[in-house]
């Protein structure tokens, strides 16, 4: 028996695990210890501000945090902020979510914006967001014939996204303003 196949882990493994872990291609892949104020804050923030946005005649869409996307068998991913619509299961999400937010923290900048940056354009989540907490800096990034386009680096502008099934807009100010010194 190979190492390679000791390693190879699927959801059913992952749903025993104890902690907070991430399960990529069969590999599991811990996820840094509790954030720090400033993610907990800024997401938080961030979630309110697209919840609070949200209109009340979209009834297929929700805005969800850290819940677990099921991608496939060997992949299962627990964005920090999701826009998911039309995924009617309770465990997890089944389908690609529109949007996705993730608010880097050291341990796992990397991650965020190469595996994950990655799989997310593959799985055709239609905007990625990263926000940058040291910097109160987001890049936006939009979904065009299946590759990741920057839209722009946002720090007090509004991002509307008028092509989704509920249109959203983000005042990056508003969000930023209390951590601004």
């Amino acid at each position: 028996m190979s190492v390679a196949t000791l390693l190879n882990y699927s959801y059913n493994d992952y749903r025993e695990w104890e902690g907070e872990w991430e399960l990529i291609d069969g590999y599991p892949v811990s996820m840094a210890p509790a954030p720090m104020k400033i993610h907990q804050r800024l997401a938080a923030e961030l979630f309110m501000a697209l919840n609070q946005d949200m209109n009340e005649d979209c009834q297929l869409c929700e805005v969800l945090y850290g819940v677990d996307w099921k991608v496939t068998e060997e992949t299962v991913l627990r964005p920090d902020i999701v826009l998911a619509c039309d995924d009617e299961h309770e465990a997890y999400l089944t389908k690609a979510p529109k949007l996705i937010v993730e608010v880097l923290s050291p341990s796992t900048a990397k991650k965020d914006e190469t595996i994950k940056f990655d799989i997310y354009e593959a799985e055709g989540v239609q905007y990625y967001i990263l926000v940058y907490p040291d910097d109160l800096k987001a890049k936006v990034y939009s979904l065009k014939n299946g590759k990741y386009i920057k839209v722009s680096d946002f720090t007090h502008e509004i991002l509307v996204l008028d092509d989704l099934e509920c249109e959203l807009s983000l005042d990056f100010a508003k969000v930023f303003k209390k951590f601004r010194k």
